[in-house]
């Protein structure tokens, strides 16, 4: 039996190798591993690390001058085997400032004079930075080498104003503030491209390290404040009626209004110090931020989202009074965890909370979302769903967003059109599908700027960085539910993030994994989504009928290897539907014939893709 597992062991490994060598590799990932850090298995390899900090913040919320203020201390751990000469900072919020490249038309209102740093020190040794000339990214040059596997102390002084017309933070009203990407970070140093220096254009989302967090928030009298992590001290920053609520939501199924409108004007929630320290604290995760408001109401419950273990999370919501699906938020987030926890992807969540907060984004961050209020539920629900299951990709795994959309919004589509099937059906599911996710992809008329997949999302211009990173992606990924079936699915996708849970998974992982997982060379697959110029056209070519069969010919015109459905429908008006998975298409890519058992005359034939919309449906149908 050790004999038999040993040579299944070697069979394997060989089989992978020869799996790496399949799929098209840029220099720089071939280089990672060769370097043993990335595995043809799709696991991590034996030689794979990553840096990370532990990250003190505080910071202080200015309501006069719209501004925050902060302290923090970075202890820094270099894991890699490299000798570091200089610390890449970000600061996502210096897209404000007016020299700042954007990927968009921005008014007056948006910009800002951006970070100011008052004091910078790298071990106790003070650095003149000059942070009036920083961007988003800048290089920090160390006066004293970083050493593999040692540590060093950053310690960084700094305030910024609020961008008063914004997305994905900044100033919701006079009195509420959404402050994400609020403090400066070293930037990610990876094991296969080094210093992540490409700026943030507003387009393409975020690569962050997992840090752990300390975040005290300090805000004036009557402000709540929300944030990632838990809260630490609520007896310290809320009246005693609004704290015995929030402690009871964490294991109450029913919504709690910790905090209602006329209670926050009359100033029943926070202690009423002129200035309040919210402690939160978050560990192995990839980013924190926090909102402020004085005149948002608070909800909350809660959620088992371990079954096994009983473990439940926190779900609040923080809003306008006057909004009205954001009083909906709370139940459809328990809906939305429990969903996600159990069914699609089927991992728990995580974390230990997630608050639903309205501002104008429709943006995810760890243990938060920020979305904008609409008078559409059904919209609204969907629109908090996705951001919801952004909870796995990108935070669970840590991918790199900048140069892979697709590996995260992709997959965020996907589950927030699975979850649509279990709350309002799947013909309603699939019509919002095809409308709001497909039908432009499909209907483009810039096709040249539908690209690969594979392709890096800062080289996708105008419709092709939206058709990469979610219809497209999207569908790649149900069209291999299709062909594996759930159960195998499910399997090799639990592979997939148990590999790269808390790490930083490149597309070629996700492909080796699902290989590995599913004991299937899926290359042919991987080459056909991923690396080429394909779309979805498919067209009847021919039809016979011989000894009580039907024998029809399609043509893949677009190249996509897709699922789909043929209806024959006969003279009395009967129809039969025969499935076809994408394997059918493994052979041969460009052409199939495909038989069903019939033995009645037809007056059609039929493709059907479904939410696979076809470019040129006229030739899917062929009368007889």
């Amino acid at each position: 039996m050790i004999k038999s597992i040993s040579l299944f062991l070697i069979v394997l490994i060989s089989l992978q190798t020869t799996k790496a060598q399949d799929l098209y590799m840029p220099r720089n990932i071939k280089n990672a591993y060769a370097k043993g850090t990335r595995s043809a298995t799709g696991a991590p390899g034996a030689n794979y690390w990553q840096n990370t900090g532990v990250y003190d913040i505080n910071v202080t919320v200015h309501a006069d001058t719209r501004s925050i203020s902060g302290a923090e201390k970075i202890a820094y751990s270099n894991n890699s085997p490299d000798t570091l000469k200089t610390f890449t900072i970000r600061f996502v919020n210096n897209l404000h400032k007016p020299g700042a490249p954007r990927s968009g038309f921005y008014g007056s209102d948006f910009l800002t004079s951006g970070l100011h740093i008052s004091s910078f020190k790298i071990n106790g040794e003070v650095y003149n930075v000059n942070s009036d000339g920083w961007g988003t990214v800048n290089d920090v040059r160390l006066n004293s080498v970083m050493l593999p596997h040692t540590t060093a102390t950053l310690e960084i002084e700094w305030d910024y104003p609020l961008s008063k017309q914004s997305g994905r933070e900044g100033q919701i009203d006079s009195t509420t503030f959404y402050c994400a990407y609020s403090y400066p970070r070293v930037s990610v140093y990876d094991d296969y491209n080094g210093w992540d220096r490409i700026p943030h254009s507003d387009r393409q989302e975020f690569y962050n390290d997992f840090n752990d967090y300390t975040l005290n928030v300090t805000a004036p009298k009557n402000f709540v404040v929300w944030a990632t992590g838990d809260l630490l001290n609520p007896d310290e920053v809320l009246q005693v009626t609004p704290a015995q609520r929030l402690k009871a939501s964490y294991t109450s199924d029913n919504v709690i209004h910790i905090a209602g409108f006329d209670e926050m004007q009359q100033g029943k929630i926070t202690q009423q110090n002129d200035w309040n320290t919210w402690k939160f604290k978050a560990s192995h995760i990839t980013d924190v931020c926090f909102a402020v408001s004085k005149n948002y109401v608070w909800d909350a419950a809660s959620v088992i989202v371990d079954t096994k273990n009983n473990r439940r999370a926190s779900v609040q919501s923080a809003y306008n009074d006057t909004s009205k699906d954001f009083h909906s938020y709370t139940k459809w987030a328990q809906h939305s965890l429990s969903y996600f926890s159990t069914q699609w992807p089927g991992v728990p969540y995580p974390f230990s909370k997630m608050t639903n907060f309205q501002g104008y984004a429709d943006m995810e961050y760890p243990m938060m979302i920020n979305d904008a209020t609409t008078k559409n539920l059904s919209f609204a629900q969907m629109v908090e769903d996705h951001e919801i299951a952004h909870t796995y990709f990108p935070f669970y795994m840590g991918i790199n967003e900048t140069r892979y959309a697709y590996m995260d919004e992709g997959w965020a589509t996907t589950w927030e059109y699975l979850i649509g099937i279990d709350e309002v059906g799947k013909n309603v599911a699939d019509s919002v599908y095809r409308n709001f996710r497909i039908r432009r992809y499909i209907n483009d008329a810039s096709t040249e700027e539908d690209q690969p997949i594979i392709t890096m999302s800062t080289q996708v211009s105008g419709a092709g960085y939206g058709n990469n990173s979610y219809g497209k992606a999207s569908l790649s990924y149900l069209a291999l539910k299709d062909m594996l079936g759930d159960d195998l699915f499910k399997k090799a996708l639990h592979n997939y993030m148990n590999n790269w849970n808390g790490k930083h998974p490149i597309p070629w992982d996700y492909f080796y994994s699902i290989n590995t997982g599913s004991g299937q060379n899926l290359n042919w697959f991987w080459d056909n989504w991923f690396f080429s110029n394909n779309y979805i056209d498919l067209k009847i070519s021919n039809v016979q009928s011989k000894s009580k069969k039907t024998i029809i010919l399609i043509n893949n015109v677009g190249g996509f290897a897709i699922p789909f459905d043929v209806v024959l429908t006969t003279k009395d008006g009967q129809q039969k539907t025969q499935h076809f998975t994408p394997a059918v298409w493994k052979d041969n890519q460009k052409q199939i014939t495909v038989t069903i058992e019939n033995k009645d005359a037809l007056s059609s034939v039929k493709i059907d893709g479904g939410i696979f919309m076809d470019a040129t449906p006229s030739d899917n149908v062929l009368q007889l």
